[in-house]
């Protein structure tokens, strides 16, 4: 038990700095745009704490892993302006695109740092000495967390970030009748989780990472 609340320990500071840039890095690229929002709510920072939520970010983690329930959790959403945006389709695209581009970055610097780590693993051993384990465990963590967090945040399906961009390449009047999906995004991404479907969707990017990792 001891040695599951150290990985969730770990796993949790992982998940934290993960939604952390995704989040920032809706922000940042919003300001490019020319939308001030994020920026002037303090959310273009790496401090967790600007981007926590009380119950996504903290409290259903934790009865996930206490109760093993299958819950889906969630940082403090990044608010945009579109009215302020220089080009609201190309820029809100783009700024949706940017929270999972960003997991997608740090799942490659995971990937390089885990592969590493693995060609050298006495120099590593030697260097670190007990913290090896840990800091094994971190980039297993991080590479896996955001592999997920970016192929889950680019799925068309409301508030996930995949139904802006669908949103907008989208005719007007199909848009429209898109949008009308919003209120029921949550409903529809616990059907994918608990039928399953949801796994099945991960699958293609996670035998990618175990047939790289070979």
């Amino acid at each position: 038990m001891e040695r599951n609340i150290a990985d969730f320990i770990l796993l949790f500071v992982v998940l934290l700095f993960s939604l952390s840039f995704h989040e920032a890095s809706h922000a940042w690229t919003a300001l490019r745009f020319g939308d001030d929002t994020g920026y002037l709510m303090g959310r273009v920072t790496l401090n967790p704490l600007a981007h926590i939520d009380v119950f996504g970010t903290v409290l259903f983690p934790v009865i996930a892993f206490v109760t093993g329930w299958p819950l889906i959790g969630w940082a403090k959403p990044v608010p945009v302006n579109t009215a302020r945006l220089t080009d609201v389709k190309k820029g809100h695209i783009l700024i949706s695109l940017a929270g999972p581009g960003s997991n997608l970055l740090l799942a490659i610097i995971f990937f390089i740092g885990f592969k590493l780590f693995l060609m050298n693993q006495p120099l590593v051993g030697e260097l670190l000495g007990g913290f090896a384990e840990p800091a094994f465990q971190i980039l297993q963590f991080g590479l896996w967390v955001n592999v997920a967090l970016a192929v889950f945040n680019v799925l068309p399906i409301p508030p996930l970030d995949g139904h802006w961009v669908l949103y907008h390449l989208l005719p007007y009047h199909a848009a429209q009748v898109f949008d009308q999906l919003r209120p029921y995004g949550f409903i529809l991404l616990y059907i994918l989780l608990l039928t399953g479907i949801l796994s099945y969707i991960f699958l293609p990017a996670f035998w990618l990472i175990n047939a790289a990792l070979r």
